[in-house]
């Protein structure tokens, strides 16, 4: 656990410890290797309508008649992470010759729970320690990176390590620090019903998980409001 302060603002579950290996999938929830197979469109179409008639409506009254097709829409944007790689949106690097701490926090994330298909809403915060060379990414890749993991069926335990692994893979920083708060849907609108419940998670690598003093540092930053 990443001293008190994280565990005050919510469930903390603390990700596990190691290093990306290359096979990112193999920790995900992607499809390994090249099958990045395309959008069925017509497919959810007709899933959609069956959904409708096995809830009781009809499919063909006239708020429902194009509901199947904008559900469709509506997923293929939704799960667009699913077709998309950490390596595709981590292509920019500079050499700053920065050895100190970046963080970007209050990164907005809407994500899609695997076990009820219902929303969670929130946001991430990253931080990470440039490698040895004092390379840096651009800011805004790194917003692109929580849309990877978020846009596809997912879990915030697992969203949260495999940001933090992609940044050690692909950027191969001196250390990484990724907390996540959330607002299931799943807990809001159904089974226990309590709204305002945000869950916390937090993946530490490197000299986050080594240096008590520089994990602190950068919980001070993230939790610090101005």
């Amino acid at each position: 656990m990443i001293d008190g302060e994280s565990a005050a603002r919510g469930n903390v579950a603390q990700a596990g410890n190691g290093r990306a290996d290359g096979a990112l999938s193999a920790r995900g929830n992607r499809p390994s290797g090249g099958d990045r197979r395309e959008f069925d469109l017509p497919r959810i179409e007709r899933a959609v309508r069956e959904i409708l008639i096995a809830i009781g409506e009809d499919p063909e009254r006239d708020g429902l008649r194009d509901t199947p097709a904008r559900v469709a829409r509506a997923y293929a944007e939704q799960f667009a992470g699913l077709r998309q790689r950490p390596e595709d949106v981590l292509t920019t690097v500079f050499d700053a010759d920065h050895d100190e701490m970046v963080i970007v926090r209050d990164i907005e994330l809407y994500g899609t729970c695997e076990h009820h298909l219902l929303p969670f809403i929130g946001v991430a915060h990253i931080g990470y320690i440039p490698n040895q060379k004092g390379q840096i990414t651009g800011l805004s890749k790194l917003a692109r990176l929580v849309d990877v993991y978020a846009r596809r069926p997912q879990v915030q335990e697992r969203m949260t390590s495999q940001i933090a692994d992609a940044l050690v893979h692909t950027l191969e920083p001196r250390g990484v620090v990724v907390v996540i708060e959330a607002e299931h849907l799943c807990m809001t609108m159904r089974g226990v019903r309590k709204p305002g419940a945000r869950t916390v998670t937090s993946a530490v690598r490197g000299a986050f998980r080594d240096n008590n003093v520089t994990r602190a540092e950068a919980m001070s930053l993230i939790y610090g409001r101005h």
